[in-house]
């Protein structure tokens, strides 16, 4: 079985070594759970996909961020969501592509794939470690994160300049830069003995920061998270039953269970254990 359960699972067996590995990318991983693994490149990790499975569904997407502090590094180029389509990550002769079929993933079979990030945090001696859902940090689409962002860059040339554009014109012209992926093109300008791509940097706000121990006292110095949805009591009641199939009721028991009450996105579930 995949899952980020297992997987959540995997890591709490081997959860000592959170202290002593040097670059979290380097985590001895549980290989036999994983789909790809990338170096520099998003996703890091993809989990492997379960065939007859709709309730453990696997194939998650798995970003590491890796800080000396308590604050979450910028996410560049990628901007965290909870979901992506495989289709954005998958290219036709990438290596992403090629590892997953060797593992032998019928890759399009799910094609909304969950986002998690595997954050781990360092603090006069003391460390966090999380493994969280994207939408813990998309509390805006990305769509229209990007669009917020160029009216205020169209505002603000505006005010400088001294130019008025209709309101439906600058509606049109924000709505036209509301794609990330045409970012991430270079562009080459006749002419010009250089190319130009643009980057889309995110940088956590204080809202967003599990590591943050004012605004997220229930997460602990020196623990490690599964920090999952919880917006309704179905959403929960399933989340329960997941981890209770994967951990065992007896293993459940030593996990700390707490509910954590996001600023911008309502309710996520914490499985704490202490590292």
């Amino acid at each position: 079985m995949y899952s980020i359960y297992h997987f959540f699972k995997s890591v709490v067996d081997k959860k000592g070594q959170l202290r002593t590995v040097e670059d979290l990318r380097l985590f001895p991983f549980d290989n036999s759970l994983l789909s790809c693994r990338s170096d520099g490149k998003f996703p890091d990790i993809a989990l492997r996909l379960n065939k007859h499975r709709e309730d453990f569904s696997g194939g998650e997407l798995i970003e590491i961020k890796d800080s000396k502090s308590y604050s979450i590094p910028s996410f560049n180029s990628t901007l965290p969501t909870g979901s992506k389509k495989i289709s954005e990550i998958v290219g036709s002769e990438s290596d992403i592509k090629h590892q997953m079929e060797k593992a032998e993933d019928d890759i399009f079979s799910l094609v909304d794939r969950d986002v998690y990030y595997f954050i781990r945090g360092w603090k006069k001696g003391n460390l966090k470690v999380c493994l969280v859902h994207g939408s813990f940090f998309e509390t805006v689409r990305v769509e229209e994160l990007i669009k917020g962002a160029f009216a205020q860059v169209l505002e603000e040339r505006l005010k400088e300049t001294g130019e008025k554009l209709p309101d439906e014109v600058k509606a049109k012209l924000v709505s036209i830069f509301s794609k990330q992926n045409n970012f991430k093109k270079v562009r080459d300008v006749q002419k010009a003995s250089v190319k130009l791509r643009f980057r889309i940097m995110t940088e956590v706000k204080s809202e967003g920061n599990v590591l943050n121990s004012k605004q997220y006292r229930d997460i602990l110095d020196n623990s490690l998270n599964l920090i999952v949805p919880c917006h309704d009591l179905d959403e929960e009641k399933l989340q329960d039953e997941r981890m209770e199939e994967v951990f065992g009721k007896k293993r459940l028991s030593n996990l700390h269970r707490v509910k954590v009450k996001h600023p911008l996105n309502g309710y996520f579930i914490a499985f704490q254990t202490l590292i």
